[in-house]
């Protein structure tokens, strides 16, 4: 069956009743519908957030179809509550670009997804389309200034850095000319849209610790500059609080279920490769103050999601994870042992051997942060024994134990083994998590340890327009942000061609962006697009809906 429909023979129970696994009273919830709410933010416990255990799942780099880290998510927090772990999964909510782009959904797969699918594909609770209201709000009043003649901050057309977004794949609105038509429809200039899950906005709703955390992080947005190239913010056009209302519903994380009942709460929705590429601060919160365990993903592989999780997320919330999970699959294995993509399903343990030298480099970014690590197998059914002997017997010479699960076939019942290794990992090893490097580190140095440590670079080279943007942030006072990197997910290096464990490269850093509210830099490298084209044949094309409302074509 796919995955709809094995979510459609599933039957979901009402949210009220996942709601007492967790001790929530039926009035502390906001409905929508049978089987979805909204939960207060002063059901955060930080007492209680400190006693719990959160765990994090990560990958290797990944092929293009992914490698499943939300259904091993989703699969494992199953797994956990049936070896009487009270646990909760907290994940990202899913954009609308790749849905209709590629993925054609992303709410786990087989056994082991969250409910009710459509929905949570489909406009969920409208979070994504509030985050693109509030980002598309701050560019009217951007425009609305430079038209007043009486209250004109001085903002220069030529320097003004905010866009516009919108949730879908759009190639042909990246860039644009806008206020044409005479002086009543604007000021005329270039302009474009990005992508709103790459909206600094996202960013900000993702990092924020509550709702007036939320605004003054609003405020504290760089929207461009004068002609005397002096800072200019959105508190300076008196944007924040309006953006701020426009998000009181969308802070509150959402409770939804897994297929076989487990409590999830999904919230928020930030690429990896671009922006910090997990769930908000108060989702994770919400979930270790409602259980003891919680089971969270990161974008991608270890060196964008998972180094931002703990370098950024963890560092500004305070959070200390007990155990990482890094998912891997033989097919993607093979593709990094350079095995062709329409080869992938063939038996070929020699490939795997050459293509473990990834995955060892992901564990040995584990032990950077001092956190015990698990290597999960998502195994599909053309793995064959050979390939996978090869993992674990890879994996247990350098001092790590890999674990078969098989999630979407087995859901939670297919996670036992691997749930055991989780938790003897956290209620039997220490995790002595420590960040990479410190937020007060010279803003090259922060670039350098994560280019040299986490992807294995010899060195980095910043093009002119970098350097000149490294003295405007010393300019600006804004040394002490984090670091955001904006790379490749298919390569350690920012070639997306140089895969396995590249040597002997350097990172090239082509500018550096300012997300002040968000409180990190975007050191840009490669070639990186933060408003994607649909491919050839759309997801989008595959889905429709009948007579009666059933939707078909995700998957």
């Amino acid at each position: 069956m796919t995955d709809l429909e094995i979510a459609r023979q599933a039957q979901p129970k009402r949210i009220q009743e996942i709601a007492k696994q967790l001790n929530i009273p039926d009035d502390e919830l906001y409905l929508f519908g049978k089987y979805k709410a909204k939960l207060p933010l002063k059901l955060i416990d930080l007492e209680k957030v400190k006693k719990s255990n959160l765990v994090l799942v990560t990958a290797l780099s990944p092929t293009p179809a992914g490698e499943g880290k939300t259904t091993v998510s989703i699969g494992l927090a199953q797994g956990l509550n049936k070896i009487g772990r009270k646990t909760c999964v907290v994940l990202r909510e899913p954009s609308l670009g790749p849905v209709f782009g590629i993925k054609g959904g992303a709410a786990g797969g087989g056994y082991s997804q969250v409910l009710p699918m459509e929905d949570i594909n489909l406009h969920f609770t409208g979070d994504i389309s509030a985050v693109e209201k509030a980002h598309n709000l701050l560019s009217a009043l951007i425009d609305n200034n430079l038209q007043s003649k009486t209250r004109s901050v001085g903002l220069d057309p030529r320097r003004i850095t905010w866009k516009r977004v919108l949730d879908m794949n759009d190639r042909s609105i990246r860039q644009i000319t806008i206020g044409l038509g005479g002086i009543g429809n604007g000021v005329p200039r270039e302009s474009g849209f990005d992508i709103a899950v790459a909206s600094e906005v996202m960013a900000i709703l993702c990092l924020s610790n509550d709702l007036m955390d939320l605004k003054k992080r609003l405020g504290n947005i760089l929207i461009g500059f004068t002609a005397k190239r002096e800072p200019v913010y959105a508190r300076d056009i008196n944007a924040q609080g309006a953006m701020a209302a426009l998000l009181k519903d969308a802070i509150k994380p959402n409770l939804v279920q897994t297929i076989e009942g487990t409590p999830a709460i999904i919230h928020g929705g930030p690429f990896a490769n671009i922006a910090q590429g997990t769930n908000t601060v108060v989702a994770t919160r919400m979930g270790l103050s409602l259980s003891d365990y919680v089971v969270t993903e990161a974008g991608f592989g270890s060196d964008l999601g998972a180094e931002k999780f703990l370098d950024i997320k963890c560092q500004s919330a305070g959070l200390k994870p007990k155990a990482v999970v890094i998912v891997a699959t033989i097919r993607a294995l093979k593709y990094h042992g350079g095995v062709d993509l329409k080869s992938l399903t063939e038996g070929n343990p020699e490939a795997v051997q050459k293509g473990f030298v990834n995955l060892e480099k992901h564990l040995e970014n584990t032990r950077l942060y001092g956190i015990p690590a698990v290597v999960a197998i998502n195994r599909f059914t053309n793995d064959t024994d050979a390939e996978i002997d090869v993992v674990k017997e890879g994996c247990e010479k350098i001092g790590f134990k890999a674990v078969v699960a098989d999630v979407w076939g087995k859901g939670g019942e297919g996670a036992i083994d691997l749930a055991e290794a989780v938790a003897d990992e956290v209620e039997n090893k220490e995790s002595n998590f420590k960040p990479l490097y410190d937020w007060d580190w010279d803003v090259k140095k922060k670039i350098d340890a994560i280019a040299t440590k986490i992807y294995g670079a010899d060195g980095v080279k910043y093009l002119p327009k970098a350097q000149m943007h490294l003295r405007r942030i010393s300019r600006l006072g804004l040394d002490g942000l984090a670091i955001c990197v904006a790379k490749t997910q298919k390569s350690f290096s920012d070639d997306p061609k140089k895969i396995g464990r590249p040597t002997g490269f350097y990172i090239t850093v082509r500018e550096i962006e300012i997300a002040a509210g968000a409180g990190f830099l975007v050191p840009i490298t490669g070639d990186m697009m933060r408003m994607p084209g649909l491919p050839a044949v759309p997801a989008a094309e595959n889905i429709d809906i009948d007579a009666e409302g059933n939707i078909t074509g995700l998957f």
